[in-house]
């Protein structure tokens, strides 16, 4: 075999071109600049370090070394490109954060929360300016807090016995549209309905309504669910077990059979009264056999009972109980988030600074849902559920180069790949 060197330089991320341009045409880097104002040194803007970081992940990267160590000389060739070095990108962390809050739960413990508005504000703008959300349209709204592991100075020890922070996280569908840190070992109830009121601001200020609002169980307390009922026309909560509950439950004579996922349960509904007398709440009811022969004290059967709250009395008990069950889709954005696109790999050691991160790659993969569906209209091996690892080989591993002809620079692909066929904003 012989081998011949060729010295001028071509990229094997030239498809990393087409995010540069789509990043600059959508028009989010102006959005950027014009939401954050400027940095208070005159080097890079926000909206060209937010680019860069948008490109190391869509390059497969996942820190901010990596600009330095793999991808410079790629992201350099593109005409006009400055690329900052991994010390700024993480400098801007730093400036964008803003300063813990300490919130005292009702047993006098202290925790500390992170809350970023103008972050998260400018998180749903990009979603309005993109045409994932539009002003006036009513949505249906996820709430979770999810653990984020590391192993950073302020970690603290998760009820899953690992380390980490306890994020409140809003979504509607698969895209991210609030993220509030908190301390690892905070209570999920501990100022819930605080976080979710601003939560619900951010996203009434901005035009967007919430129909229907889905939580676990970790949204059943009282302050709780009066701050999601004023903000929602329904809600879908998880109940959690209690001995007058159980007891009500217990004296359910009527049960409906039916089937859920091709497995049969037993259903009912009863009026809840529980937390506010006055309110025309419902509880919808399940229950399955156990697997065990243990007898429950309170119902002298060896049933397993779940429960939803609501305050939907349209859909049948089958309908309210298929609805919530699809809740389950934010598990895999959490997975794609901490696979994807860093939650897994937090890149400094303080709360603040890791929380801008938290929502700017919210912003990323968010990014990635407008941008995929570009490309999967063209590129017909790449749906646009693709995850990212297959969207690099598919489309961003591409040989190519840019040359100047007549003062004019273009960009020449090694492939015969539909690439001409992209058309961008």
């Amino acid at each position: 075999m012989k081998l011949q060197k060729v010295s001028q330089s071509a990229s094997p991320f030239s498809g990393i071109f087409f995010v540069h341009e789509e990043f600059s045409k959508c028009g989010l880097l102006r959005l950027i600049d014009r939401q954050l104002g400027k940095r208070n040194n005159w080097g890079y803007g926000h909206g060209e370090l937010f680019r860069t970081w948008f490109e190391i992940f869509f390059c497969g990267g996942e820190v901010a070394e990596d600009v330095q160590e793999h991808l410079r000389s790629t992201l350099e060739n593109i005409p006009g490109n400055r690329v900052a070095s991994a010390d700024t990108l993480l400098r801007e962390l730093k400036e964008l954060a803003t300063e813990d809050t300490i919130v005292t739960s009702m047993s006098r413990k202290e925790y500390r929360f992170n809350i970023n508005e103008k972050m998260n504000d400018l998180n749903i703008k990009f979603l309005l300016l993109t045409g994932q959300l539009e002003k006036g349209k009513k949505y249906d709204l996820d709430y979770d807090n999810q653990i984020i592991e590391h192993e950073k100075w302020d970690a603290k020890r998760t009820y899953k016995h690992t380390t980490g922070y306890f994020a409140g996280i809003g979504s509607i569908g698969d895209r991210i549209v609030y993220v509030e840190n908190r301390d690892g070992n905070a209570n999920v109830k501990t100022a819930q309905a605080e976080t979710l009121a601003r939560m619900f601001r951010q996203l009434r200020d901005n035009g967007i309504t919430i129909n229907r609002s889905r939580m676990d169980a970790g949204s059943y307390a009282k302050d709780i669910i009066d701050t999601v009922s004023k903000n929602c026309d329904l809600f879908y909560i998880r109940a959690n077990k209690s001995e007058s509950m159980t007891e009500q439950i217990s004296q359910i004579s009527e049960w409906q059979k039916v089937e859920i996922n091709y497995k049969t349960y037993e259903v009912a509904s009863i009026p809840f009264k529980q937390f506010f007398e006055e309110r025309n709440y419902r509880l919808v009811v399940m229950r399955e056999e156990s697997d065990d022969a243990q007898m429950n004290l309170f119902t002298g059967d060896n049933m397993i009972y779940r429960a939803i709250l609501t305050n939907d009395h349209e859909w049948d008990e089958k309908q309210v109980i298929e609805y919530y069950n699809m809740r389950g889709a934010s598990e895999k954005l959490f997975d794609i988030q901490n696979n994807d696109f860093g939650w897994g790999r937090l890149p400094t050691s303080e709360m603040k600074s890791n929380t801008v991160f938290l929502i700017m790659t919210a912003m990323m993969k968010n990014f990635y849902n407008y941008f995929i569906k570009k490309v999967s209209a063209v590129f017909k091996d790449i749906p646009s559920t693709s995850r990212i690892k297959r969207f690099i080989f598919k489309f961003i591993c591409v040989a190519g180069k840019w040359i100047k002809q007549s003062r004019q620079w273009k960009l020449r692909l090694y492939t015969d790949r539909p690439y001409d066929r992209l058309c961008l904003s």
